[in-house]
């Protein structure tokens, strides 16, 4: 396995395709019926992506060995903080180091960014990511239930990793 590559992506139609198609693949069997769908909408449409690009600060990458494309993330430069609001890595790729790889040079980004925590939140049921995170250094800070709309909510950990 060679080097991680972070790709600033510029054409937001595409990874709209590819944000929608992992989350269909991922979260489909777990979500409440229609939450899935509503939920990439609300944060991973074109739409959603231009929003949070224009409007909190947001920057997307397309995590790449070469020319292949492994999947994407989407962090938001915080004034206290880097939010890695989303860090997604095909079906195909995973379990392969690649998650590990790519937060490597998402700790360069925070650094080269003059921030000193990154913070995520992360499905309380998602154990095997949670053990990932952990795994990579992250510790748990808070618990939150986030309500997103349409009578669905997010219950999530609060995780940070420290720089220092």
């Amino acid at each position: 396995m060679s080097e991680v590559k972070l790709e600033k992506a510029t054409d937001i139609k595409e990874l709209a395709k590819l944000a929608e198609s992992i989350w269909l693949e991922h979260w489909l069997p777990k979500l409440p019926k229609g939450q899935t769908e509503y939920m990439i909408e609300k944060f991973q449409s074109e739409k959603a992506i231009i929003e949070q690009i224009a409007n909190d600060n947001y920057v997307y990458f397309y995590l790449k060995e070469g020319e292949t494309i492994l999947g994407y993330t989407g962090l938001s430069l915080r004034p206290d903080q880097l939010f890695l609001s989303k860090l997604y890595v095909k079906a195909e790729f995973r379990n392969q180091g690649y998650g590990r790889k790519a937060f490597e040079e998402i700790k360069k980004f925070a650094r080269e960014n003059g921030r000193d925590r990154i913070v995520l939140t992360v499905k309380k049921t998602n154990a095997p990511t949670i053990a990932a995170y952990k795994n990579w250094g992250f510790s748990t800070i808070d618990s939150i239930v986030t309500d997103i709309g349409m009578g669905y909510v997010m219950d999530d950990y609060v995780m940070e990793y420290r720089l220092v």
